[in-house]
């Protein structure tokens, strides 16, 4: 046990007091991002940037859509997606993605998952009983050029509350989380929901777990800055 915790502390470069391995115990394996939607995208990270001391990269336009974002890698293969409108679209009317025209503030909205084989997954969910949604591929391109591109899953409709992620493949692009990013490691994941007894059937079809406890539907994450434990929600 001790050099379990000696190595979780090391791993996530603590630099307030540890995190308990229950806590650390509550990120998923399949994390492979989180999703902070606002509608206000210069101002939400500034306000990162302020609180945590580290500055998102910019990530990149998602033309066509209205929306780019900003990144920042949480550790390992995972990272933090800051998504707002994109002022350079001028013009653009339709729905973006997240509902951002419709927040009042920025909000945790949402979660990704990356698993082994995303059909094979798509599959084994939609045999019990919960389907995913359809695929999609998807690109954009990094301020340096390089074009990723990526499939994922559009959801379910009939549980629209983003407590059960979305499922993404990175095909053969380079993961995000791999471009040199600032870090600011996952010390916590966990969410609320009205009945998370709802929640976890689908969860697990996914191959997959959240901590859930009750309340109104919500995310709260914790990450480990150079100005200690920061908390979002």
């Amino acid at each position: 046990m001790r050099r379990r915790v000696a190595a979780a502390a090391k791993a996530f470069r603590s630099r307030g007091p540890v995190r308990s391995l229950a806590a650390m115990d509550s990120i998923p394996a399949t994390l492979d991002h989180l999703v902070l939607a606002t509608p206000d995208l210069a101002t939400t990270v500034t306000d990162f940037s302020r609180r945590t001391g580290v500055t998102p990269a910019l990530g990149g336009a998602h033309v066509g859509f209205g929306t780019r974002n900003h990144l920042v890698a949480l550790g390992g293969a995972r990272y933090l997606e800051i998504i707002g409108p994109d002022p350079e679209q001028r013009g653009y009317d339709g729905p973006r993605p997240f509902d951002v025209d419709r927040l009042s503030g920025p909000r945790t909205v949402t979660w990704a998952i990356s698993p082994a084989d995303l059909d094979a997954t798509v599959t084994a969910a939609r045999a019990q009983g919960y389907n995913p949604g359809s695929i999609h591929a998807m690109s954009r391109r990094r301020p340096d050029g390089t074009l990723l591109e990526w499939r994922l899953t559009d959801g379910d409709t009939a549980h629209p509350s983003g407590l059960v992620p979305f499922l993404i493949d990175w095909g053969s692009s380079p993961h995000p989380s791999a471009s040199g990013l600032p870090v600011t490691p996952l010390l916590q994941l966990s969410a609320t929901a009205p009945d998370p007894d709802e929640i976890r059937p689908l969860l697990a079809a996914l191959g997959t777990s959240l901590t859930l406890a009750p309340g109104p539907v919500g995310f709260s994450f914790t990450v480990d800055t150079p100005r200690g434990p920061v908390t979002f929600e």
